[in-house]
Protein backbone atom coordinates (compact mmCIF):
# COMPACT_ATOMS: atom_id res chain seq x y z
CA UNK A 1 0.00 0.00 0.00
CA UNK A 2 1.25 3.51 -0.89
CA UNK A 3 0.00 7.42 -0.99
CA UNK A 4 0.43 9.68 1.87
CA UNK A 5 -0.81 9.83 5.23
CA UNK A 6 -2.64 12.49 6.99
CA UNK A 7 -3.01 13.41 10.30
CA UNK A 8 -5.89 15.29 11.67
CA UNK A 9 -6.78 16.00 15.12
CA UNK A 10 -7.38 18.73 17.67
CA UNK A 11 -4.76 21.39 18.51
CA UNK A 12 -2.33 20.18 20.81
CA UNK A 13 -2.91 16.56 19.41
CA UNK A 14 0.64 16.59 17.92
CA UNK A 15 -0.13 16.17 14.77
CA UNK A 16 2.85 18.61 13.63
CA UNK A 17 5.46 17.25 15.56
CA UNK A 18 4.33 13.78 14.61
CA UNK A 19 3.94 14.26 10.91
CA UNK A 20 8.05 15.64 11.05
CA UNK A 21 9.08 12.07 12.92
CA UNK A 22 6.56 9.92 10.58
CA UNK A 23 8.16 11.86 7.63
CA UNK A 24 11.02 11.24 8.68
CA UNK A 25 11.14 7.58 9.16
CA UNK A 26 9.00 7.17 5.97
CA UNK A 27 11.72 9.25 4.00
CA UNK A 28 8.08 10.94 2.64
CA UNK A 29 8.11 15.03 2.39
CA UNK A 30 6.37 16.85 5.46
CA UNK A 31 3.54 19.30 4.31
CA UNK A 32 1.95 20.95 7.10
CA UNK A 33 -1.28 23.17 5.46
CA UNK A 34 -1.47 25.60 8.22
CA UNK A 35 2.35 26.31 6.89
CA UNK A 36 1.24 26.58 3.26
CA UNK A 37 -1.42 28.95 4.05
CA UNK A 38 0.89 31.29 6.38
CA UNK A 39 3.46 30.76 3.26
CA UNK A 40 1.16 31.59 0.73
CA UNK A 41 0.22 35.07 2.64
CA UNK A 42 2.90 36.07 4.40
CA UNK A 43 1.15 36.57 7.54
CA UNK A 44 0.72 34.33 10.38
CA UNK A 45 -2.62 32.32 10.91
CA UNK A 46 -4.18 34.81 14.31
CA UNK A 47 -3.43 37.71 11.36
CA UNK A 48 -5.69 36.23 8.63
CA UNK A 49 -8.54 35.57 11.37
CA UNK A 50 -8.26 39.45 12.77
CA UNK A 51 -8.30 40.46 8.87
CA UNK A 52 -10.44 37.84 7.15
CA UNK A 53 -12.51 36.04 10.13
CA UNK A 54 -12.62 32.42 10.45
CA UNK A 55 -14.72 32.42 7.53
CA UNK A 56 -11.47 34.00 5.65
CA UNK A 57 -9.30 31.60 6.95
CA UNK A 58 -11.21 27.98 5.66
CA UNK A 59 -11.55 29.29 2.21
CA UNK A 60 -7.85 29.54 1.98
CA UNK A 61 -7.98 26.24 3.58
CA UNK A 62 -9.81 24.59 1.61
CA UNK A 63 -7.93 25.89 -1.16
CA UNK A 64 -4.56 24.59 0.17
CA UNK A 65 -6.35 20.91 0.84
CA UNK A 66 -7.56 20.86 -2.61
CA UNK A 67 -4.35 21.99 -3.98
CA UNK A 68 -2.37 18.89 -1.97
CA UNK A 69 -4.81 16.49 -3.46
CA UNK A 70 -3.46 17.16 -6.69
CA UNK A 71 -0.16 16.11 -5.77
CA UNK A 72 1.30 12.92 -6.79
CA UNK A 73 3.97 13.09 -4.84
CA UNK A 74 3.15 10.88 -1.39
CA UNK A 75 3.51 12.91 1.24
CA UNK A 76 2.82 13.11 5.06
CA UNK A 77 0.16 16.11 5.41
CA UNK A 78 -0.43 17.72 9.18
CA UNK A 79 -3.81 19.44 8.74
CA UNK A 80 -5.07 22.19 10.94
CA UNK A 81 -7.37 20.93 13.59
CA UNK A 82 -10.88 22.36 11.71
CA UNK A 83 -10.02 21.45 8.76
CA UNK A 84 -12.56 18.67 8.76
CA UNK A 85 -15.47 20.93 8.95
CA UNK A 86 -15.56 21.28 5.13
CA UNK A 87 -16.85 18.53 3.70
CA UNK A 88 -15.15 18.83 0.29
CA UNK A 89 -11.72 18.65 2.64
CA UNK A 90 -12.92 15.29 4.49
CA UNK A 91 -13.20 14.33 0.85
CA UNK A 92 -10.13 15.42 -0.61
CA UNK A 93 -8.12 14.01 2.33
CA UNK A 94 -9.74 10.53 2.05
CA UNK A 95 -8.88 10.29 -1.32
CA UNK A 96 -4.88 11.22 -0.73
CA UNK A 97 -4.46 7.97 1.54
CA UNK A 98 -4.49 6.58 4.84
CA UNK A 99 -6.41 9.52 7.58
CA UNK A 100 -5.08 9.04 11.07
CA UNK A 101 -7.15 11.03 13.91
CA UNK A 102 -4.46 11.72 16.81
CA UNK A 103 -7.26 11.85 19.23
CA UNK A 104 -6.53 13.43 22.54
CA UNK A 105 -8.69 14.24 25.61
CA UNK A 106 -9.63 18.37 26.61
CA UNK A 107 -7.18 18.07 29.45
CA UNK A 108 -4.43 16.57 27.97
CA UNK A 109 -4.89 19.36 25.00
CA UNK A 110 -5.14 21.53 28.26
CA UNK A 111 -1.97 20.29 29.28
CA UNK A 112 -0.13 20.71 26.10
CA UNK A 113 -1.67 24.03 24.77
CA UNK A 114 -2.11 26.37 27.95
CA UNK A 115 0.60 28.97 27.41
CA UNK A 116 0.03 29.05 23.36
CA UNK A 117 -1.16 32.23 22.13
CA UNK A 118 -0.89 31.68 18.56
CA UNK A 119 -4.15 29.71 18.52
CA UNK A 120 -7.01 32.00 17.41
CA UNK A 121 -10.01 29.96 18.26
CA UNK A 122 -8.56 30.03 21.73
CA UNK A 123 -8.24 34.12 22.82
CA UNK A 124 -9.73 35.63 25.12
CA UNK A 125 -12.18 32.13 25.91
CA UNK A 126 -12.09 30.20 29.32
CA UNK A 127 -9.43 27.69 27.61
CA UNK A 128 -11.60 24.29 29.05
CA UNK A 129 -15.19 25.43 28.00
CA UNK A 130 -13.72 25.98 24.44
CA UNK A 131 -11.53 22.96 23.70
CA UNK A 132 -14.73 21.15 25.31
CA UNK A 133 -17.23 22.84 23.07
CA UNK A 134 -14.69 22.43 20.13
CA UNK A 135 -14.18 18.48 20.78
CA UNK A 136 -18.37 18.55 20.63
CA UNK A 137 -18.41 19.80 16.68
CA UNK A 138 -15.44 17.77 16.03
CA UNK A 139 -14.99 14.79 17.27
CA UNK A 140 -17.59 13.35 14.87
CA UNK A 141 -16.02 14.89 12.18
CA UNK A 142 -13.05 13.25 12.96
CA UNK A 143 -13.99 9.43 13.43
CA UNK A 144 -16.16 9.88 10.17
CA UNK A 145 -12.82 11.45 7.90
CA UNK A 146 -10.49 8.90 9.95
CA UNK A 147 -9.37 5.35 8.40
CA UNK A 148 -8.29 4.79 11.57
CA UNK A 149 -7.59 6.60 15.11
CA UNK A 150 -4.26 6.58 17.73
CA UNK A 151 -5.04 8.13 21.20
CA UNK A 152 -2.20 9.60 22.52
CA UNK A 153 -3.29 10.79 26.37
CA UNK A 154 -0.15 9.76 28.09
CA UNK A 155 2.07 9.09 25.42
CA UNK A 156 5.79 10.98 24.08
CA UNK A 157 5.48 11.44 20.45
CA UNK A 158 7.96 8.39 20.21
CA UNK A 159 5.31 6.12 21.40
CA UNK A 160 2.76 7.65 18.93
CA UNK A 161 4.65 7.33 16.09
CA UNK A 162 5.94 3.35 17.25
CA UNK A 163 2.12 2.98 17.19
CA UNK A 164 1.42 4.42 13.84
CA UNK A 165 4.57 2.47 12.49
CA UNK A 166 3.20 -1.04 13.16
CA UNK A 167 -0.38 -0.08 12.57
CA UNK A 168 1.31 0.89 8.68
CA UNK A 169 3.29 -2.52 8.75
CA UNK A 170 0.15 -4.47 9.59
CA UNK A 171 -1.60 -2.52 7.32
CA UNK A 172 1.22 -3.72 4.50
CA UNK A 173 2.29 -0.02 3.84
CA UNK A 174 5.93 0.45 2.48
CA UNK A 175 8.19 1.28 5.16
CA UNK A 176 11.95 1.66 4.65
CA UNK A 177 13.89 -1.28 4.83
CA UNK A 178 14.76 -2.60 8.26
CA UNK A 179 12.04 -0.32 9.60
CA UNK A 180 9.07 -2.35 11.63
CA UNK A 181 8.20 0.51 13.80
CA UNK A 182 10.20 -0.86 16.45
CA UNK A 183 12.97 1.46 18.43
CA UNK A 184 12.70 5.27 17.49
CA UNK A 185 15.58 6.16 18.72
CA UNK A 186 14.09 8.67 21.11
CA UNK A 187 14.02 7.97 24.26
Amino acid sequence: MTGSIILIGPMGSGKSTIGRLLAARLRLRYVDSDALIVHHTGVDIPTIFEIEGESGFRERERKVIADLATWSEPMVLATGGGAILDPANRHHLRQMGQVIHLDVSVDEQLRRIRHDRNRPLLQGTDLDSRLKTLAEQRNTLYRETAHWRVVGDGLRSDQVLRRILRHLQQRAWHLPAGDSGGQTGAK
